[in-house]
């Protein structure tokens, strides 16, 4: 199905606002709220995203995709999980009579939903999640819906992934700080100079099989604590 030039002027727009958030929190709770807004059907939405083996919901439009999303975990069941682990896309019609999933689906049902959609977060590296789009109607997902919600998914996993290099740079950016600071304590505390400094936290780190960033870490708080360090 070809996309309709004012579509994609419509998705150029909502991966520009995603990229634009400069939190991972905020960027996921943009995610979803866009994706209720945007997605023909939609009464909900929910970000899973992928820690290793471990899933969790860490932004959605409603507790109720909480509450969904949190039973497929708990029962180790859902399109949700499917989507992140076996195909792209899934979509139940009519969660009444669901049986792909049959310990999941009347949860759902129970809790008044009627049809779901589940896509997959992947980027060219690796898969980062699922979105997920709760109906409280039977059937509310067209082929055209379908649609959407991929190409809303690949925007939506190239800006997560964008604020996971971001996030990434950052953390190592500030362990390179504390480093350097921890290093500049052990020198004017022994007169070493910096490579000297530098080996004595080596050292420390091997010895005590602790990471350097957290060595230099515990320096400046017993720096901060005592003016001083042993």
């Amino acid at each position: 199905m070809p996309l309709h030039p004012d579509d994609a002027a419509a998705f150029a727009k909502v991966t520009s606002e995603l990229l634009a958030e400069p939190k991972m929190e905020r960027t996921l709770q943009r995610v979803v709220d866009l994706a209720a807004g945007t997605i023909h059907g939609c009464d909900y939405a929910g970000v899973t995203l992928r820690h290793g083996t471990r899933l969790e919901t860490p932004a959605s439009s409603d507790p109720i995709v909480d509450r969904l999303d949190q039973a497929q975990y708990d029962l180790q069941e859902g399109p949700c999980l499917d989507a992140v682990w076996v195909e792209d896309i899934y979509r139940i019609r009519d969660m009444n009579n669901e049986q792909r999933w049959p310990n999941w689906a009347p949860i759902a049902a129970a809790a008044g939903i009627g049809s779901t959609l589940s896509v997959k977060l992947a980027t060219a590296k690796d898969v980062v999640g699922g979105l997920n789009l709760y109906s409280c109607d039977v059937d509310a997902f067209d082929d055209e819906a379908i649609v959407t919600a991929h190409i809303y998914g690949t925007h939506a996993s190239s800006a997560i992934a964008v604020m996971h290099e971001v996030d990434g740079l950052q953390t190592a950016l500030q362990a390179r700080h504390t480093i350097g600071v921890a290093q500049g304590l052990i020198m004017l505390r022994y007169g070493l100079d910096q490579e000297s400094a530098f080996q004595v936290m080596r050292r420390l780190s091997s010895h005590q099989n602790i990471k350097l960033r957290d060595i230099a870490t515990r320096i400046l708080t017993e720096y901060q604590q005592t003016g001083t360090i042993a």
